[in-house]
C-alpha cells in the first residue's frame, strides 16, 4: 500500500509517562490522566502502534468527544501528527477518521472492526448514551480518555460490562450494592467485596503520572448580595423573579443563586482582575448571569465572544479580551495557553466540573509557569453549602442544601 496523498508522519517526542501509558494500555482500558496532560495524542499513538502496529493493520478510527472538541478541530491538529485526516484523501493509507459528538452516538452503534476513542467519558448511570456505547464496545476496539474516571463503584458499572466483567447492571447491583431501606429514592448505603472491585478497576485504569510544571494560585474572592431577598425569598418561599410560588427545593435554591451570583460586586470582581490580566476566561452557569456580563463589557467596550448552548465563538483575536463560558458547554474537551487566568464569576455545583474547567488553561504545552484562579463566592447559605460539597470532592444536591439555623424556620 502506499501512502495517501498529502499525508505525512510528523515526528513527534512524546513524554516518558505517554510511552510508559502505551504500553499499559489495552482495548478496554480508562486512560486516566489530569487535565492537558496530552491524553488525545497518547491515544492516537496507542492506535497507531499497538492496534494497528504502526499500520500493518488498518481499522477505522471513530472518535466521540465533546461538541466543543470537535468544533475547534483540537483532535485534527492531533491526528494531522501522525498522517491522519477526516478526508480520506489526505489520511494515511485511507484510513478512515471520524470525530463526533456524544450527543450523535446513536449513529455508529452499528460500526465493526473499528477502534473507537472515547473522550471524557459520558457514562455515568443507565442512560441512552450508556447503551449505545455498550453496542458499540461489543464490536469493536476501544478505550475511554478521563481526567475524573469515577468518584464511587457505581460509575465504573458500565465499563466493567463492557469488559466483560459483568452481564448486566443488574448483576453488579446484585453482587455489590446494598441500599438504604430508610431513603424514599435509591440510596447506596456499602458496597459488598470492594477488594475485588479494587482489583477489577486497577485492571481497567491506566495513569499518566506527570509532573506539572505549572504553579496553582488560587484568589476567594468575597462578595456581597442582597440580604433581604436572600431572608425573604426562603421566608415566604416566593420567586421574586416570577412572582409566583416556589414550586421545589429546587427551584428554591436557583432562586438564592440567580440572587447571589446577580450582585455587582462580582462584575467589579472581573474588571480588577481584567486590569491586571487583559486576557481572561470567564466562567459561569445561567443566561441571567451571561446578560449582566454581556451588558457590563459592552458598557465598557472590552472586547468578548462567549460558549455557550447559543453561540460558538473563537476567543477573540486581539491583545486584550474576556472568553465569557457556559459551564454545561464548555467546561470539558478544549485548551487555550494564552492566557493564565480564570475568572470562576459562579460556582458550580459540580466537583468534576470544577476540575475540569479550571484545566482549560492547565495544559503540559502552556508557555507559563504560573497560572491564576479567582473564585467569586457570598456568605449566603447557598453558596456555604456548594463550596462544602466541593471542598469534599462531591457534587452540591439541592436536596441537602441546609439554611441557617435562623433560617430553618421559614422553610
Amino acid at each position: 500500500m502506499q501512502f495517501a496523498q498529502g499525508s505525512a508522519i510528523m515526528q513527534i517526542e512524546l513524554y516518558d509517562y505517554q510511552k510508559e501509558a502505551i504500553k499499559k494500555l489495552q482495548s478496554g482500558s480508562i486512560l486516566c490522566g489530569g487535565v492537558g496532560s496530552g491524553k488525545s495524542l497518547t491515544s492516537l499513538f496507542f492506535y497507531k502502534d499497538k492496534i494497528c502496529r504502526n499500520f500493518q493493520i488498518i481499522k477505522d478510527l471513530y472518535i466521540i468527544t465533546t461538541a466543543k472538541k470537535r468544533d475547534s478541530l483540537e483532535w485534527d491538529k492531533d491526528l494531522s501528527n501522525l498522517g491522519l485526516s477526516k478526508n480520506p484523501e489526505c489520511s494515511i493509507y485511507g484510513i478512515k477518521v471520524v470525530i463526533d459528538s456524544w450527543n450523535n452516538i446513536k449513529k455508529y452503534e452499528n460500526a465493526s472492526n473499528a477502534f473507537f476513542i472515547f473522550d471524557e467519558q459520558r457514562l455515568v448511570g443507565h442512560g441512552a448514551w450508556t447503551k449505545h456505547f455498550l453496542k458499540i464496545a461489543k464490536n469493536n476496539e476501544w478505550i475511554l480518555l478521563s481526567a475524573t474516571p469515577g468518584d464511587t463503584w457505581m460509575d465504573y458499572v458500565t465499563v466493567f460490562i463492557a469488559n466483560g466483567f459483568y452481564k448486566t447492571r443488574s448483576e453488579f447491583i446484585r453482587r455489590h450494592v446494598v441500599y438504604s431501606r430508610y431513603s424514599k429514592f435509591p440510596k447506596v448505603e456499602k458496597y459488598l467485596d470492594c477488594k475485588y472491585l479494587s482489583w477489577l478497576k486497577d485492571r481497567v485504569l491506566v495513569y499518566m503520572d506527570y509532573s506539572k510544571k505549572t504553579k496553582t494560585k488560587i484568589t476567594k474572592i468575597k462578595c456581597a448580595y442582597d440580604k433581604s431577598l436572600y431572608s425573604n425569598t426562603i421566608k415566604n418561599l416566593w420567586n421574586p423573579y416570577k412572582d409566583k410560588p416556589l414550586k421545589n427545593i429546587v427551584e428554591l435554591c436557583i432562586t438564592l443563586r440567580r440572587i447571589v451570583n446577580q450582585d455587582n460586586s462580582r462584575i467589579n470582581a472581573l474588571l480588577n482582575i481584567y486590569q491586571k490580566h487583559k486576557k481572561i476566561i470567564v466562567f459561569y452557569n445561567f443566561n441571567c448571569e451571561l446578560d449582566i456580563l454581556e451588558k457590563a463589557l459592552k458598557e465598557r467596550n472590552i472586547p468578548f465572544s462567549q460558549w455557550n448552548g447559543r453561540k460558538h465563538e473563537e476567543i477573540p483575536n486581539s491583545s486584550k479580551w474576556v472568553y465569557l463560558v457556559n459551564y454545561s458547554a464548555g467546561a470539558e474537551g478544549w485548551n487555550c495557553i494564552e492566557t493564565n487566568a480564570i475568572y470562576f464569576y459562579s460556582l458550580n455545583h459540580s466537583y468534576k466540573m470544577m476540575k475540569q474547567a479550571s484545566g482549560r488553561i492547565d495544559r503540559v504545552n502552556t508557555k507559563f509557569e504560573d497560572l491564576y484562579y479567582y473564585y467569586a463566592f457570598s456568605d449566603s447559605t447557598i453558596d456555604k453549602s456548594i463550596l462544602k460539597c466541593l471542598a469534599n470532592k462531591k457534587t452540591f444536591n439541592a436536596k441537602d442544601f441546609i439554611p441557617s439555623s435562623q433560617e430553618k424556620h421559614m422553610l
